[in-house]
């Protein structure tokens, strides 16, 4: 099977991202585009989520299609962002006809950051509006960008403990006779639990033990040592695919999708974590009920790439070391 060019969720025509980031505050905000509008879906799996509009992608109501996914940081101050979002598409007539003009479809979600860096500095609208000016089609920046700038992983022994956390994307193709079918992810990693690489089973980030190496998260929780409160934590997906979907095949295949999260994160949707997948079919491939399963497995891939990617492009930031810099001590 071969992968498309960029290995990026921008793989998937029709699908732009873009990011502000705020690297002296260690905050910011991702945006995913799709301009002529996606079937959208949902799966909020966390304890903690923080969201915008999610209830519009439920099967049986009524409005089909979404313009923009918008991951930013700054906990629930952060979906001022989408403001900027919304502006951005209004001003190039993007939005369905309702009433007096178009109005844009932005969904989002946050994740909690403000314990790196500043707190008082978040995404506002301005922030969401920029990162749509910097929205490409091409490859796409990862690491300590955008919504992951601020992120961090392994927090079960606290803040002073974690590495960093950040922003990654994969995709996955099925070539056919008619059409390739794509599905790719972005994901924002800020997860409570350590991150795992599922074909070695290695922790490859997590809580840092005294003198290098890592402490297992679940032995904390065990309580070998106590664990703290860890309500600032999140991992948040945007999948996107060319595939013809609707509501609900769109929200069950944001729900496969957390398979890619639970493989690479451990433990994952605490209730400490705002834990949120979204979708994005575009509908360009007609879809055979035979290549769903394909579809299903593929778009948990991506996302399970998309998490190591995230921590392995990542740089340290605000004291919080990267896992690169870590093993190399």
């Amino acid at each position: 099977m071969r992968r498309p060019l960029r290995d990026a969720i921008t793989d998937v025509p029709g699908i732009r991202v873009g990011h502000w980031t705020g690297r002296r505050a260690a905050t910011g905000c991702t945006v995913v585009l799709c301009e002529k509008g996606a079937v959208g879906g949902v799966d909020v799996r966390g304890g903690a989520p923080g969201t915008r509009e999610t209830d519009l992608l439920r099967p049986g109501t009524l409005v089909q299609g979404i313009h923009a996914v918008l991951l930013t940081g700054g906990s629930a101050w952060g979906l001022d962002a989408a403001g900027g979002v919304m502006r951005y598409l209004e001003e190039r007539g993007v939005g369905w006809a309702f009433g007096g003009g178009p109005v844009p479809v932005v969904v989002g979600a946050v994740l909690y950051d403000l314990r790196l860096g500043r707190s008082d500095v978040r995404p506002d609208a301005e922030a969401g509006y920029r990162a749509c000016r910097t929205a490409r089609a091409g490859a796409v920046a990862q690491g300590s960008v955008g919504a992951g700038t601020g992120a961090t992983v392994g927090k079960a022994l606290g803040m002073e403990l974690c590495l960093k956390g950040g922003l990654g994307t994969a995709s996955e193709s099925l070539p056919s006779a008619a059409s390739d079918l794509v599905v790719g992810a972005l994901v924002a990693v800020n997860c409570f639990g350590e991150v795992v690489d599922p074909a070695s089973a290695q922790v490859i980030a997590g809580p840092r033990a005294e003198g290098g190496g890592f402490v297992g998260t679940v032995d904390i929780l065990r309580g070998v040592q106590q664990a703290p409160w860890g309500g600032e934590s999140t991992a948040l997906a945007v999948v996107a695919t060319n595939a013809r979907l609707t509501k609900e095949y769109a929200c069950r295949l944001a729900s496969v999708a957390h398979d890619g999260l639970a493989r690479a994160i451990r433990p994952v949707h605490t209730m400490g974590d705002g834990d949120v997948v979204f979708t994005m079919a575009t509908g360009q491939v007609a879809m055979e009920p035979m290549r769903y399963p394909a579809l299903e497995a593929l778009a948990a891939q991506a996302v399970e790439r998309a998490v190591l990617k995230a921590v392995r492009e990542a740089r340290g930031l605000a004291g919080a070391p990267s896992a690169g810099e870590w093993a190399a001590r």
